[in-house]
């Protein structure tokens, strides 16, 4: 999975070129719909395909006792919404925004288990009844500067930091209890973006941001990638769709989670 988003950055890096080296061709006076507002809001509708491997023990880094709760409970695609809000852009200069965005991505199942499972020193034995219960908080706070800026597009940089939230549980009718476990992890990423203005109204962008973070008891990767097409109506409303891809990969202590989501999203935008 990391090779592939290494290879989407090379891709977001071609796509910034055109901005950077393009004329415009627009009058200077013009301002675009996409850019000609203070805040932009938007809600997308998410439905990525998921990726949850967990684990709760000391064993953890060497893949024992590690839980593929995809696999094992036949988790399915859902759609989610998504909030995303960038301030910023024409009252403290187009070149430099604030982001902020969140997505709640929460899953539950019930299967008969096809072999034995032992999550958070639970033991699940083959065949038994049991269910599931997913939950992974995203929060992304970000600074983007853009150091080239034309009418045809832009491109910059992104600082952020993303707090992520993953709680797991699974019970059964034959033990006396639930499995639980709760994890969070803060990391700072770093990245690039670039958009290009197809037409006056229509607009591609991409981005991508990662970072690894290696210290004691504490061993965090987070790749976050999205391309998305925005076609503007008039100056206060849009329409976008794309496809984001994140992946993160954590070692907190004694726990472990290797969890990934990629698919598409559509949604609108609100600007003001």
């Amino acid at each position: 999975m990391s090779k592939r988003f290494w290879v989407v950055a090379l891709c977001l890096g071609t796509l910034a070129l055109p901005a950077a080296h393009a004329q415009a061709q627009i009058p200077p006076a013009e301002v675009l719909p996409s850019e000609d507002h203070v805040v932009e809001l938007g809600v997308m509708f998410w439905k990525p395909s998921p990726e949850l491997v967990l684990s709760t023990d000391a064993l953890s880094s060497a893949g024992v006792n590690t839980v593929d709760f995809v696999q094992e409970f036949g988790i399915e695609d859902k759609w989610f919404p998504e909030f995303r809000a960038v301030i910023g852009r024409t009252q403290i200069g187009r070149n430099h925004k604030f982001r902020l965005s969140y997505v709640s991505l929460n899953y539950d199942a019930d299967a008969t288990l096809q072999r034995t499972v032992t999550f958070n020193n639970q033991t699940f034995p083959v065949d038994a009844s049991a269910s599931t219960d997913v939950k992974w908080d995203l929060w992304k706070f970000g600074y983007e500067w853009d150091f080239v800026s034309r009418l045809r597009g832009f491109a910059g940089v992104i600082a952020d930091v993303k707090y992520s939230k993953v709680e797991a549980s699974a019970e059964s009718p034959l033990l006396t209890s639930a499995a639980a476990a709760a994890d969070t992890a803060t990391v700072p990423t770093l990245g690039l973006i670039g958009r290009v203005n197809i037409s006056r109204m229509v607009a591609i962008t991409g981005e991508f941001t990662g970072m690894r973070i290696n210290r004691d008891e504490f061993e965090a990767k987070f790749l976050d990638f999205d391309l998305y097409g925005t076609v503007s109506f008039g100056r206060n409303v849009g329409v976008e769709g794309g496809y984001r891809a994140v992946a993160m990969d954590f070692l907190v202590e004694e726990d472990s989670g290797d969890l990934k989501m990629y698919g598409p999203y559509f949604g609108a935008v609100v600007r003001f």
